[in-house]
């Protein structure tokens, strides 16, 4: 007997229906940002870049999410704080030190941290946000920023090597920098055109699965999109992509997703339910989706990005949870890394989440290829799995056959190197 693949949705209003296109220039695509990336010896490599610095020419628009992690860093506390005005000048960022449970005297740093870029760029500290990622614990000194800070304003450039180098300055046990950015033409109701542009860059390899966005991402676009505007775009984009992205199961500390919107492009003022407003979410959106993926892609130690769909799930609430059960399942993500459809552990994973549904009418796919039907096993061809296996992308769904949802969940393999990273990972 022959059996259909499952149908797995894609998404209907992606940024290239809206005519958007890559392009370079990662954050520095959208004019009216700068950036810059240094060693201000935040780190024990003066090789490595460990400061990064994202400014606007002038005071814009901008909209955050942090994680929701209780035991937050003190810059996400700061941080938190300056963002609920919804406009900022500048995002300073350091790796190598989280400022993590460091107290009263974390805050002072932070708070620091955005006076002296407020003084240089002579703007108000509320106008500076600031971010760190590293390790946990460890006072974090303000002589790296007393020497950093000067030297990575005077860096900037509206450039993508500019917006490469702030890329790298974040990363810890990113295996490369991780950035993209997209463009098209806007038309204003008089007839004249513009080009916009959405771009931006992330770190994050372990410690992933965020309640918010991820480890740290700056986004930024010239749309001139309105504070309310920006604050719903860039939620609706981290609730469907950010927040679907798991490596092992722990949410950072640290977690801060940036969006700063400049308004440089001359179009007229994009709100909720402009004509335009469709397609900038969009691009938002897959901008945060690109990124998503290339975090689970780049999970420590991975070898394969595994894209779960949970279909037909009686609630969008059960459709996550049997999605993130199964993607966070050691025994799943090892099966991969071994190159071994065993579907066995995808049904036990979606089983013991709590989600009802009749085992009868489970069907399950891997690799694009049936092998379970109304819960029972459908004969495969061991040698063509294997084959199937030499894809950089493992895709695995599950239909519950329990009412309409969807759920999709990105996240990686499970391998020797990931033990090895995290146990060397302060030594």
């Amino acid at each position: 007997m022959t059996y259909t693949p499952l149908a797995v949705p894609s998404q209907d209003l992606t940024a290239s229906s809206f005519g958007f296109q890559s392009c370079k220039g990662g954050v520095c695509a959208a004019d009216g940002i700068r950036a810059a990336g240094i060693s201000a010896g935040f780190r024990h490599d003066p090789s490595r870049r460990d400061l990064a610095l994202v400014a606007a020419d002038s005071v814009c628009v901008c909209a955050a999410t942090f994680t929701q992690n209780r035991f937050c860093a003190a810059p996400v506390r700061v941080s938190r704080a300056h963002a609920a005005h919804g406009s900022t000048r500048a995002i300073i960022l350091n790796s190598g030190n989280a400022n993590a449970a460091t107290g009263d005297a974390g805050i002072k740093i932070a708070q620091q941290t955005t006076q002296m870029v407020a003084t240089a760029l002579h703007c108000e500290p509320e106008e500076v946000l600031v971010a760190s990622t590293g390790v946990i614990g460890v006072p974090l000194e303000m002589r790296p920023f007393e020497k950093g800070i000067p030297e990575v304003i005077a860096a900037l450039e509206h450039s993508a090597d500019a917006a490469h180098h702030a890329a790298e300055a974040v990363m810890t046990t990113d295996t490369h920098a991780k950035e993209c950015a997209l463009e098209r033409q806007i038309a204003s109701s008089d007839g004249a055109t513009s080009t916009v542009h959405v771009g931006g860059f992330v770190k994050g390899s372990g410690m992933i699965q965020p309640n918010m966005a991820t480890m740290l991402a700056v986004i930024a676009t010239d749309a001139p999109l309105t504070a309310e505007a920006a604050r719903l775009a860039l939620g609706a984009a981290v609730k469907a992509t950010f927040n679907k992205v798991t490596v092992d199961s722990d949410t950072s500390t640290n977690d801060s997703c940036f969006l700063l919107a400049t308004g440089a492009a001359k179009c007229e003022e994009i709100e909720v339910g402009s004509k335009a407003y469709p397609a900038i979410s969009a691009a938002i959106r897959e901008i945060c989706e690109r990124l998503a993926r290339d975090i689970a892609a780049d999970g420590e130690g991975s070898t394969k990005l595994i894209t779960v769909d949970v279909l037909e799930a009686a609630s969008q609430d059960d459709a996550d949870k049997v999605a993130r059960s199964i993607a966070n399942s050691p025994l799943v993500k090892t099966a991969v890394f071994g190159h071994d459809a065993n579907w066995g552990r995808v049904a036990a994973a979606a089983g013991k989440c709590g989600v009802a549904f009749d085992q009868k009418n489970v069907d399950i796919d891997f690799l694009g290829v049936p092998v379970l039907r109304s819960g029972l096993p459908v004969p495969m061809d061991e040698q063509d799995m294997l084959r199937r296996f030499k894809a950089d992308e493992i895709p695995i769904a599950i239909s519950l056959k329990m009412g309409t949802f969807h759920s999709r969940v990105w996240t990686c393999d499970l391998t020797h190197d990931y033990v090895r990273i995290n146990g060397e990972y302060r030594t």
